[in-house]
């Protein structure tokens, strides 16, 4: 299977691991490259050691091709950014900023750019600046996909850029992966369908909860982390959602994060307090859904918080990886062929 993104990252498949925190680490980032598609680190809540020693722990891991993403709001951002830059990352991906220096510095080393986007107006400007490709995430997308849904914002984007696009939110098997490449995309990323896997860090508890769920078991909220984002319905998102911010205990869960990046405290508090109040409220927000995602993670469903696509309801079973990435691969392929003789 062909397609301008797996020539330009050299991969097998158009499937890439979407970054998600506490989720996309090593093990699993190198079991999606070895599967022939790209997997791709997120490097959210590490420190920039923690960082190094991750990029180099997948190099064990696979020979192929892979990837690690930035959340260029959060703090140390730049810094992340500027490690994974120095290790050559293969593939560097972005959001939620503006990636221009970093397209530079990878492009000199040979390495590629993605930035992630939700609307057309950011999609032109990284494609202005030379980002190499774009994932465009719609609205069914876990965490912070955009307004309009995949099924739009995915032509749209597709008609006003001349870069591959990889499509994202709500994509789960061959079929969707035969509608995003038949929308005009390149290829996919997918991160709840990986997300349900057996080389996947998330506990058996949410594992086994997940796939109990159905397409209507998401909401979407800007409550939880400081952004409009797409969680699964559990007792935490619920009470969050109807709770609002609470400065509290985003202070005690400040402490923990800061020591988590090896930031000193005050160095953390007062950098926040002097961006202004809505950025302080946003990172306030973000402060208690790191913890409470951090909880989903380890398996607490009443006081856990996870971010999942409205494709979870799709989702019946925990695979290994690979057998998702050939499964799909092969729908994909069945589907092709189903269409070409309707349309005959």
């Amino acid at each position: 299977m062909k397609t301008r993104i797996t020539e330009l990252f050299g991969i097998k498949y158009p499937i890439l691991l979407s970054g998600m925190s506490w989720i996309s680490i090593p093990k699993i980032v190198a079991a999606v490259s070895n599967a022939g598609g790209l997997g791709i680190l997120a490097t959210g809540p590490l420190e920039i050691e923690q960082t190094r020693k991750e990029i180099r722990e997948i190099r064990e891991l696979t020979n192929k091709p892979f990837g690690a993403n930035v959340n260029l709001l959060r703090p140390r951002a730049a810094q992340n950014a500027t490690t994974l830059l120095e290790e050559k990352v293969p593939v560097i991906n972005f959001s939620l900023g503006k990636g221009d220096w970093i397209v530079k510095r990878a492009h000199e080393y040979g390495g590629k750019v993605i930035a992630t986007v939700v609307n057309q107006r950011h999609a032109k400007r990284a494609q202005d600046y030379g980002t190499d490709a774009l994932i465009v995430t719609g609205h069914e997308a876990a965490a912070h996909g955009g307004e309009v849904t995949s099924l739009v914002l995915v032509p749209h984007i597709v008609d006003s850029v001349n870069i591959p696009v990889i499509a994202a939110g709500g994509f789960c098997d061959g079929r969707g992966l035969a509608a995003a490449l038949a929308l005009g995309a390149d290829g996919i990323a997918m991160g709840t369908r990986f997300m349900t896997t057996q080389e996947s860090p998330l506990h058996e508890n949410f594992k086994r909860f997940s796939i109990e769920k159905e397409v209507y078991d998401t909401f979407y909220s800007a409550r939880i982390d400081g952004l409009s984002t797409r969680v699964l319905k559990t007792p935490a998102a619920e009470k969050a959602v109807k709770r609002g911010l609470n400065l509290f205990r985003a202070i005690l869960n400040s402490r923990e994060i800061a020591k988590s990046w090896d930031i000193p405290y005050y160095k953390l508090f007062f950098g926040v307090m002097g961006s202004g109040w809505e950025k302080t409220k946003n990172l306030a927000y973000m402060a208690n859904a790191f913890k409470a995602f951090q909880l989903a993670v380890e398996g607490d469903i009443q006081k856990g918080i996870l971010g999942a696509s409205q494709a979870i309801g799709l989702i019946k079973d925990i695979p290994k990886v690979s057998e998702i990435i050939e499964r799909m691969v092969a729908e994909a392929k069945e589907v092709g062929k189903k269409m070409a003789v309707i349309m005959d």
